[in-house]
């Protein structure tokens, strides 16, 4: 995928995880550069959550990204998944992005600090360590809590999380369930039987909605269970629900 000398970039017919891989890569591009990138989505017949959620990243993130001459189906996908696309109504006057229906809290509460402030008056970034192991799925976690001030840290599955929490310390921890070698409810409950993350914030960041699986992780000691696609927004206003 190229973005022509308009700024305007033609998404696929199918949009799926290599795509998304394209896509992320092209959009951290205009990022860097500071260029807006207008994403003609006319074509688009099937996309897939990575996609969706990346999409949605995007557009939370900067104001210079844009969706125009969405499909039908590229419409329908986030109308399904709870979301109201918002395209570009002109050349002049940039999209708004994609905002989640009946969300009161992305729409009048300011938002909060994203920050810790030390006793010394010195910022300090949260510290996010995220578990999934989606490269498509973490690195649309890093775009979005990096843009919106956090430190993060990424883990390939429930054991590399494991592993890289015995070396490095954490304000909030967001796993996946689905993972090779340990799942997320097995990593809550590891965690949970180690004094050092007794307390630690845990939030679980999954496809599964069901509500046997919220119980088990609750019972398991997660503080929140967030459904595949997110919010940028409230998932930062979770993460300092969590983590004051």
């Amino acid at each position: 995928m190229q973005s022509n000398a308009n700024g305007t970039m033609k998404l696929p017919a199918l949009l799926d995880q290599a795509a998304a891989g394209e896509l992320l890569a092209q959009l951290r591009r205009a990022l860097d550069a500071d260029q807006a990138l207008r994403l003609d989505a006319s074509e688009v017949e099937i996309m897939t959550l990575p996609a969706m959620q990346l999409i949605l990243a995007a557009l939370k993130t900067s104001d210079k990204f844009a969706i125009v001459n969405s499909s039908v189906a590229f419409t329908a996908a986030f109308n399904d998944a709870g979301f109201e696309l918002k395209q570009e109504q002109s050349s002049e006057v940039p999209a708004s992005g994609v905002d989640q229906d009946h969300s009161p809290q992305s729409e009048a509460e300011p938002k909060q600090s994203l920050d810790q402030t030390s006793a010394n008056g010195l910022t300090i970034s949260k510290r996010i360590l995220t578990i999934d192991d989606s490269k498509t799925m973490r690195d649309m976690l890093l775009l979005t809590l990096t843009d919106a001030g956090f430190k993060v840290l990424q883990a390939v599955d429930g054991q590399d999380g494991l592993d890289v929490l015995k070396r490095e310390q954490v304000d909030v921890i967001i796993t996946d369930i689905n993972m090779p070698k340990m799942n997320g409810y097995e990593v809550i409950k590891h965690l949970r039987a180690n004094p050092d993350h007794q307390k630690t914030p845990i939030l679980v960041l999954t496809t599964e909605s069901d509500q046997e699986n919220k119980i088990r992780a609750r019972d398991a000691g997660a503080n929140g269970w967030i459904v595949k696609p997110f919010d940028p927004e409230r998932l930062a206003d979770v993460i300092n629900q969590v983590s004051p």
